[in-house]
């Protein structure tokens, strides 16, 4: 059977790093209430002339260079955001143009901070349905420039930053053993639109907006529905916690990562956690996170790997994929 298998990665971060110390001039905040409530210690912010595409494509020559690919080489790009350089057309078209590649397709998927999982989840189906060989997947975001830079509670979560996987078809026998994605599990649920949103739009304000959070919510909710898709992924594949090399989560909030590996019985030594150095990304942060793991040798080839997602929508989701 045809497997989605992983070539390459890559990240991009914007050059200026903020650090809580820096968000206590700009709001009444604190480094301890921040890392108490989140983990985070920094994040990225995006500066004149950095935008999703441009992270995208450094991400994406970055996974490339990792693959020993060229554009050349590639029949599909998908790009998760919630932010893109334009209304439209697709960021992933404008990273196309930027790669010099004119064949093959591309378009985004707005899934919010799932956004990643759905991205390689379709990247999966396009391969294993035969309409592509090799996708560039990435997410890559500027959420600093849809927060409210006077609401505490929301803007000194979130940063910028871009990552991406090269995904290549490749033969399996259909066993867990196989290289390449194994299973995933998808969700969402609209009644909770309410909960973490954007009070913008083209077709209500007709302008971007501010990003709004009931993080209590957000937070009640969180647990349960990461434990949820997880559980699925190891039921389908009759995996466990145990088989498991890495937990690769959406970087959000370090108490809802400790929280979900806790009550999955996930030994925190094989949680990988970046949201002290990039705060929350949204799509980015699975991308960026394999980045550092991988790059770090951490993530070797044939290691067992749980990535998972929960975004506004809500949206949530998890892919199994062995490296």
């Amino acid at each position: 059977m045809i497997r989605s298998v992983v070539r390459g990665f890559g990240a991009a971060l914007p050059k200026r790093v903020m650090t809580n110390a820096e968000m206590e001039q700009v709001v009444d905040t604190s480094d301890d209430w921040i890392v108490q409530r989140s983990g985070i210690r920094q994040r990225y912010i995006a500066g004149e002339g950095e935008t999703t595409a441009s992270l995208g494509e450094q991400a994406a020559r970055a996974a490339l260079a990792n693959a020993g690919m060229t554009p050349d080489d590639l029949d599909l790009i998908i790009v998760a955001t919630s932010t893109p350089d334009n209304t439209f057309p697709a960021t992933a078209v404008n990273i196309q143009n930027r790669l010099g590649m004119h064949h093959g397709f591309a378009f985004d998927v707005q899934a919010v901070c799932t956004g990643f999982v759905y991205a390689v989840t379709t990247a999966d189906a396009y391969i294993r349905g035969g309409l592509a060989k090799r996708v560039l997947v990435i997410g890559a975001e500027t959420f600093s420039r849809i927060l409210n830079w006077t609401d505490r509670t929301t803007c000194v979560l979130f940063g910028d930053g871009a990552g991406a996987l090269i995904l290549e078809a490749g033969e399996g026998t259909g066993a867990n053993s196989d290289r390449g994605v194994l299973t995933a599990s998808l969700r969402s649920d609209g009644s909770h639109k309410d909960k973490l949103y954007v009070d913008g739009g083209p077709s209500t304000t007709g302008t971007v907006g501010v990003l709004h959070m009931a993080g209590r919510e957000v937070f009640k909710h969180a647990v349960g529905m990461i434990t949820d898709v997880i559980q699925a992924a190891f039921d389908a594949t009759g995996t466990t916690p145990d088989d498991l090399d890495w937990l690769v989560p959406h970087q959000a909030n370090r108490r809802i990562i400790d929280g979900s590996a806790k009550k999955l019985g996930i030994a925190p030594e094989k949680v990988v956690v970046t949201v002290d150095l990039h705060g929350n990304t949204s799509a980015a942060s699975i991308p960026l996170a394999l980045a550092v793991a991988a790059g770090d040798g951490r993530i070797k080839k044939g290691d067992l790997v749980m990535l998972e997602a929960m975004g506004g929508g809500f949206t949530w989701g998890a892919v199994l994929l062995r490296w």
